[in-house]
């Protein structure tokens, strides 16, 4: 009997691993792409009226496109209110955590007025952020 080394010793039913291990590897990614097809259909909800994740979009609000790891208020050609210019924040997941749940507390005189305050929901829509390359 030829001996794989991706079968454990002793295991009798190769097929049975195989199709075991693809199955769990399967069930461990499954979070992550519930994760952002909720974080899609939230951004489309919540934040799609003003946002847009495409570079160069065009709203009441700045493109997201690349928003991880931005200074805030300095994407040319979107118009800011001035306490986001003047804000001196960098948007990380734990930033815009803060943002996401209360705008006006995060940047005292932004023009956003949306709140979510669900955690989970936050998470999902950041997460949406960063998958769809927006994390720059």
């Amino acid at each position: 009997m030829i001996r794989s080394p991706l079968r454990p010793p002793g295991c009798r039913h190769p097929l049975w691993f195989g199709a075991a291990t693809a199955l769990l590897t399967a069930l461990s990614c499954a979070p992550a792409g519930a994760q952002g097809a909720e974080g899609e259909r939230l951004f489309r909800q919540r934040c799609a009226a003003c946002h847009s994740v495409e570079t160069g979009g065009r709203g009441s609000g700045p493109s997201l496109a690349g928003v991880l790891g931005r200074r805030a208020g300095t994407l040319g050609g979107a118009r800011y209110s001035q306490a986001m210019q003047g804000a001196g924040l960098v948007w990380d997941a734990e930033t815009l955590d803060a943002f996401l749940q209360n705008p006006r507390d995060t940047v005292p005189g932004t023009r956003m007025a949306v709140r979510i305050p669900d955690p989970e929901q936050r998470a999902a829509i950041i997460s949406f952020l960063r998958d769809a390359g927006a994390g720059g």
